[in-house]
């Protein structure tokens, strides 16, 4: 198979959708040109030809009109275009798919695009992204184009390997997320969701707006109570002020828990020896 995209400067949107297609198809010769009589021969074709038809195997966006917007209006660029069409069969599921275009695939989409997916409180200050990473590999304009695809098929790699991973956590995800779904149903006191292990819970919660406090057991065997939260690290319920960054006997004196270890600062989260204390904990600031 032949996977053609464009030659010159490259950008993530080009790395992660020949990715994807090799991940897709399997291993298959990449040509970098602008050559539009291997544009026309070539089996697949992304981010240039000015063409998005994937009964074709042509994913351009950047012809007059694009190549469509997702509900919530952010453009396809070619690697969502790619995604769109090969992500279920990759992922192994529908959810799984979503998953990788919200966290991953949009936000790319959207830088691609020029459409801005976030407001700077800084100025000249902006989050370091996986864009900016593979920009990095551009120390010069002038690199030949020799150099320039071997700097690119390096990325490719990269970009695979990153998104295998991707699809293993997305995997494991959206099983937990239907754990956490479960528990909820199954809690009485929708106030404070108590986990037996420790899951991915902030997605399912988001929509969940009567639980306050999830209780889970931490990895180094004592137990962890967090606040949920909508926006950012707005809780929705804090702990009480009193408690912000108070420890051990300090921490026990003021709340009466026996096996209370730690309240951090920002009052979101509180850590307990036991799963009996972690839950006395989130009683209190329920209450508070």
């Amino acid at each position: 198979m032949k996977i053609l995209t464009h030659s010159g400067s490259f950008q993530a949107d080009d790395i992660f959708a020949v990715a994807i297609l090799i991940l897709a198809v399997g291993e298959s010769e990449v040509i970098r040109t602008r050559d539009k009589d291997q544009i026309a021969k070539a089996d697949y074709v992304v981010d240039v030809g000015m063409i998005y038809d994937p009964s074709k195997f042509r994913f351009d966006h950047h012809q007059l009109g694009g190549a469509g917007e997702r509900p919530n209006g952010i453009p396809y660029a070619s690697c969502g275009l790619v995604w769109k069409e090969y992500g279920e069969r990759l992922a192994g599921g529908r959810e799984e798919a979503d998953l990788i275009d919200t966290s991953l695939m949009q936000p790319l989409d959207a830088h691609d695009n020029g459409v801005a997916i976030a407001d700077y409180r800084f100025k000249g200050i902006r989050t370091y992204s996986i864009v900016d990473f593979f920009y990095s590999y551009l120390p010069s304009l002038h690199q030949n184009e020799e150099e320039l695809y071997r700097i690119f098929m390096d990325l490719v790699v990269v970009a695979k390997d990153l998104l295998l991973r991707e699809i293993s956590k997305a995997k494991v995800v959206i099983a937990s997320e239907a754990k956490v779904r479960t528990v909820y149903e199954m809690s009485a006191d929708k106030r404070i969701l108590i986990l037996s292990e420790d899951l991915p819970w902030r997605r399912v919660l988001s929509e969940k707006l009567e639980v306050m406090f999830v209780v889970y057991p931490r990895n180094d065997g004592q137990w962890g109570i967090r606040a949920v939260s909508d926006v950012g690290y707005t809780s929705r319920r804090s702990f009480p002020a009193t408690w912000a960054g108070k420890t051990d006997k300090d921490l026990q004196e003021i709340t009466g828990v026996t096996d209370a270890v730690f309240c951090h600062r920002g009052l979101f989260m509180a850590v307990a020896e036991s799963r009996g204390g972690a839950i006395k904990l989130a009683k209190l600031a329920l209450d508070a």
